[in-house]
């Protein structure tokens, strides 16, 4: 486990503590059940702007705490725990991290504030198709004017139905595949011609598919230098994986635990199941593999907070080892509670489906497996 500083240590405990007391599973219960169109409780999503969480990455400047990705994934670990939903990741750190890393002075200074404090939401609009393929860029903005004209569609935008400002990556040249012509735009959510539909994804979150209709934007809108959007996207997107590493983290760590306690009470057979040698080896094998993708995670974030050039292949280690294992720990929550893990009266279903679309968000583990091939020169 990564060596915390004082405040990194409040900042988690903080959480800890809110999420126990506010946010239990039993939360994300209640607001599945209520159908939330946005896919999570408004009133807990404003006390954890009150907190400071939403401004965790964002300096100072702009209203921010400047504490860097390492705290922000101590943060989405505790909310990954109960399964909080909200839109911390697609917004306090994906759209902060893309306004941070490429925005102009006037792009910073109109959303990180409101992002900061929670009265702005922000989202990535980067895939078109079914699979993470970032550099497939189609949607077209075509110069016009002054500005530019925006015709296509973005699939899977999580939190695109709550969000205010879209980070919209489009090709001014080149052919989907290419990295050049790569552009990105930051665009008012209510803009003339963007239109939503709500997805009803199996982890009961927020996400919707948009399409861009003759969207009409200023230069202004542009982020960097025109058809040179790629380096800006990945590193966005680097930091998103890393984030959404975090809690599923957090969700596997409690996923496992909550078995464990389950191995230590059940009886079958006149014995505690947790004594059967069998299940005592699978548990080994979760517990190790936890551990091992821990340390994977820790490095991804503290690499980032450091500005190393090794950032791509640890969160691509990253996204694949934990993918990996909150697959396996899902899946033997609900094997190893038996029947009742099977209803969807137990908490382990939601655990399970949470890591089927966090598998999808940002690239699954084949994916990422490539990536950190190819960054190997394989």
């Amino acid at each position: 486990m990564a060596v915390l500083n004082e405040e990194q240590s409040m900042l988690r405990d903080a959480a800890k503590s809110w999420t126990q007391e506010r946010s239990p599973v039993t939360a994300f219960r209640k607001m599945r059940d209520s159908g939330a169109e946005l896919g999570y409780d408004a009133a807990a999503w404003n006390e954890m702007a009150e907190m400071g969480w939403a401004g965790v990455i964002i300096p100072e400047d702009f209203g921010g705490s400047n504490f860097g990705y390492l705290s922000m994934g101590l943060i989405l670990e505790e909310l990954g725990r109960t399964l909080t939903a909200s839109p911390l990741l697609a917004s306090g750190l994906g759209a902060a991290s893309a306004l941070i890393l490429g925005g102009t002075d006037a792009q910073k200074g109109e959303w990180l504030p409101k992002i900061a404090e929670g009265a702005a939401i922000g989202a990535l609009a980067v895939d078109e198709g079914a699979h993470h393929a970032p550099e497939k860029v189609a949607l077209e903005a075509k110069k016009s004017g002054a500005g530019y004209t925006l015709n296509g569609k973005k699939s899977f935008v999580l939190e695109g139905m709550a969000a205010n400002v879209l980070i919209v990556s489009a090709r001014t040249s080149g052919q989907p595949g290419d990295k050049d012509g790569i552009t990105l735009f930051v665009v008012p959510a209510d803009a003339k011609g963007v239109s939503r539909t709500r997805l009803a994804l199996a982890d009961s979150r927020g996400a919707a598919n948009i399409s861009f209709d003759n969207v009409e934007v200023g230069a202004d809108a542009v982020m960097g230098d025109e058809g040179k959007g790629w380096d800006v996207l990945e590193k966005t997107l680097d930091r998103a994986r890393a984030g959404i590493c975090a809690e599923m983290l957090g969700a596997a760590v409690q996923a496992f635990e909550t078995t464990l306690d389950y191995l230590k009470v059940r009886v079958q057979f006149g014995q505690v199941i947790g004594s059967f040698q069998a299940l005592q080896h699978r548990a080994a094998k979760m517990f190790t593999d936890l551990e091992l993708a821990r340390s994977a995670v820790e490095a991804a974030l503290a690499a980032i907070d450091a500005d190393t050039p090794d950032v791509p292949e640890l969160v691509s280690l990253a996204k694949a080892k934990m993918g990996d294992t909150f697959h396996l720990v899902s899946n033997e929550m609900v094997q190893m509670h038996g029947g009742i893990g099977m209803t969807d009266a137990h908490d382990s279903g939601f655990y399970m489906k949470r890591a089927r679309a966090c598998e999808a968000a940002y690239g699954s583990q084949s994916y990422h497996r490539d990536r950190y091939a190819r960054i190997q020169g394989y």
